[in-house]
């Protein structure tokens, strides 16, 4: 009787176009805890669950040379299973280039694009630096005199500390960056101030900035971000606007059926309640892109990074 009844719920759930059972799914952080891609794989891991797409989501951090420990690690693991994921962006990008790693995202399966995040430059509340100008004024006198803490050397937060420099007439190669594997480790260093100032991602400062533990100096958007008290760089003077984004990828040698079903799931878990409010909170901004579109946007995003890092010296 109980195999019977089972046998109807099912052919009922079938009937229904409703999957009798949810995916599991691990995903990997390729960074230390704390950071952008920890933050956003976690965000992943209650939106797919409490969206139902997924049954059992879980995160792993692999932290290490912008993501490239993690990625290499990925490539090899994730061949052929539908399961594993691993978050990335154009941190990763850059990375990728500055350490030359022998693996790059053409040995993984890119499934989309989620998010886009300004950067922020903060202190502590207790830094003689009030203003953007000021910080300004204080690269111009002694470049080597700020010392800036944020992610690995290469990504998004060395790119915007060069352009940075560069837009205010400094050599981007003489800026003193601190680089860290993990966005807690960055974050320790500008609360003990063992560095001049943080840039990262709001995410990563927003609960000491909301404390009133960090200041912001200045966010590079193009216009005031409605989470964040701060002005954006142009206000502060500076013309210069970045956004990093973040993507996620499956692994190697998938059907086309397998990346079209992990692709959806994606999609649904974008659309619910949990990840829409996940981005609200964190002022992270909806970049969805996937499919052909995204693998093309991708390859340019390439080809400008490794534009970007010739020009401010971090690439040859």
């Amino acid at each position: 009787m109980k195999h019977a009844i089972a046998a109807t719920l099912l052919a009922g759930a079938l009937a229904l176009g409703t999957p009798a059972l949810a995916a599991d799914y691990s995903i990997m952080a390729p960074a230390g805890p704390g950071g952008g891609w920890d933050q956003t794989a976690r965000a992943m891991q209650e939106a797919l669950t409490s969206a139902g797409v997924a049954s059992n989501v879980q995160v792993t951090n692999v932290p290490g040379a912008g993501g490239t420990i993690g990625l290499a690690q990925f490539a090899q693991e994730a061949n052929g299973d539908p399961s594993r994921l691993i978050v990335g962006g154009y941190v990763m990008v850059g990375a990728i280039l500055t350490n030359k790693s022998p693996v790059t995202l053409d040995q993984v399966t890119p499934i989309a694009r989620l998010t886009g995040e300004y950067e922020v430059i903060v202190v502590p509340a207790a830094s003689d630096l009030k203003t953007l100008a000021d910080l300004e004024a204080k690269l111009k006198a002694d470049p080597g005199s700020v010392s800036w803490a944020g992610g690995s050397a290469g990504g998004t937060d060395h790119i915007t500390a060069g352009l940075f420099a560069k837009t205010i007439g400094v050599d981007p190669r003489a800026v003193n960056y601190v680089a860290f594997s993990g966005g807690g480790e960055a974050l320790a260093a500008v609360l003990g101030a063992q560095t001049t100032v943080g840039i990262s991602g709001y995410g990563e400062f927003q609960a000491q900035v909301e404390a009133g533990e960090l200041r912001v100096l200045g966010v590079s958007a193009p216009e005031r971000v409605p989470v964040i008290d701060g002005p954006t760089f142009k206000e502060g003077g500076v013309d210069l606007t970045v956004m990093n984004w973040r993507m996620v990828a499956a692994g190697p040698g998938l059907s086309a059926e397998q990346v079209a079903a992990i692709t959806a799931d994606i999609q649904k878990m974008a659309e619910s309640e949990s990840w829409k409010a996940t981005l609200a909170t964190k002022g992270w901004i909806n970049t969805w892109l996937a499919g052909d579109a995204f693998t093309a946007q991708l390859a340019k995003e390439i080809e400008a990074t490794t534009a970007v890092l010739k020009d401010i010296g971090l690439v040859e």
